[in-house]
C-alpha cells in the first residue's frame, strides 16, 4: 500500500483530499473485493475513524445521515415510519456482513445501477452533501449519480451526509426487489415508492424510482403526474401503465432480458401502489 491517513476529523480529512488524490474507504465492502489476489497500491483516506459522520439527526425540515452510517445502523435506528422504503432496501443489501459494514453513502458512490439504497432514496427525495476546501455543497441524489460507476463528485470533495427532507403531511412507503432469488443477489428489477397523503385522503403526491432498468435508477414523472389527486385506495395500482415506464432503458444480460425487465417493472410497481393504497 502506498500512502495511509485515518483521520480523526472531516477537516483533516477533506484538507487531504485537497492536497493529493486519494482512494476513500469507508465500509470497503466494494473497495477490497475488487482488489482479491492483488496489493493495495493506492494512496488511501481510511474514513473509519471519522465518529461524526456516524449520526442520525433531526435537523428540522429533514433528516441528516451521516456519510458513514451503516445499513445495519439505520435498521436499528428510530425513524419515522415513512422511512421504511430505505429500511426495506437495507435488507437487501448483501448479507449480514456486508450491511454491518457498508455505508449508505458508499453505496451512492459506488453508483452500481444495481445498487439497492438508490431508488428508495431517490423516492426519498435525498440530496447529497459534499464538503470540500472550497466549502459546502448539496446536489439532489438524482444529479448526483450520473452514469454506470459516474457521480459529479469533483476531485477533493468527500460526501458528508445524505439529506433527506421530511414529507410535508402522512406519508407511506414501500420497496420491493426482484431477484433469481430470494437473498444474496443482484436485483433483477427494484422499484421504491412514496405516497403522500393530502387532508382529503387523495394522494398530494407520488415519487416513484425504479432501479436496474437503466444506467441510473430512474424516477417515473408521468406516473408520478397521473396519480396526484387520486383517491388513495388499491385502484392506484391500475393507473399504472406501460406508457409510464418511458424513463427506462434496461438491457438484455445474464439476469434478465430487456422485455422480461420492463414487464417485471410494470409488475412491481402496480404491487407496489396496491400495497401503498391500502396503507394505514
Amino acid at each position: 500500500m502506498g500512502f495511509y491517513l485515518r483521520p480523526t476529523a472531516v477537516e483533516e480529512a477533506v484538507r487531504a483530499l485537497g492536497e493529493r488524490p486519494l482512494a476513500i474507504v469507508a465500509g470497503g465492502t466494494d473497495f477490497y473485493p475488487a482488489r482479491v489476489g492483488r496489493v493495495v497500491d493506492e494512496d488511501v483516506l481510511d474514513l473509519s475513524a471519522l465518529a461524526e459522520l456516524r449520526r442520525i439527526e433531526d435537523a428540522g425540515d429533514h433528516i441528516r445521515i451521516g456519510a458513514l452510517v451503516t445499513w445495519s445502523g439505520l435498521i436499528a435506528a428510530d425513524l419515522p415510519a415513512w422511512f421504511r422504503t430505505l429500511k426495506l432496501a437495507a435488507r437487501e443489501v448483501g448479507g449480514i456482513q456486508v450491511q454491518n459494514a457498508g455505508t449508505i453513502a458508499g453505496n451512492i458512490c459506488n453508483a452500481s445501477p444495481a445498487a439497492d439504497g438508490v431508488p428508495a432514496l431517490i423516492a426519498l427525495d435525498a440530496a447529497v452533501e459534499l464538503a470540500s476546501a472550497r466549502g459546502t455543497r448539496r446536489v439532489p441524489l438524482t444529479e448526483f449519480i450520473i452514469g454506470n460507476r459516474r457521480t459529479v463528485r469533483m476531485p477533493g470533495e468527500l460526501v458528508t451526509a445524505i439529506r433527506i427532507p421530511k414529507p410535508s403531511g402522512v406519508a407511506t412507503s414501500t420497496f420491493l426487489k426482484l431477484g433469481a432469488r430470494r437473498y444474496l443477489v443482484i436485483s433483477i428489477v427494484m422499484v421504491a415508492a412514496v405516497i403522500e397523503r393530502a387532508a382529503d385522503g387523495t394522494v398530494g403526491a407520488a415519487r416513484i424510482a425504479v432501479g436496474s432498468c437503466a444506467p441510473v435508477a430512474r424516477r417515473l414523472p408521468l406516473l408520478e403526474a397521473a396519480l396526484a389527486g387520486r383517491p388513495i385506495g388499491r385502484a392506484l395500482a391500475d393507473v399504472a401503465t406501460a406508457r409510464h415506464l418511458e424513463p427506462l432503458a434496461p438491457i438484455d444480460d445474464v439476469r434478465g432480458t430487456r422485455d422480461y425487465r420492463l414487464d417485471a417493472a410494470l409488475t412491481l410497481v402496480r404491487r407496489a401502489l396496491a400495497e401503498l393504497g391500502t396503507a394505514t
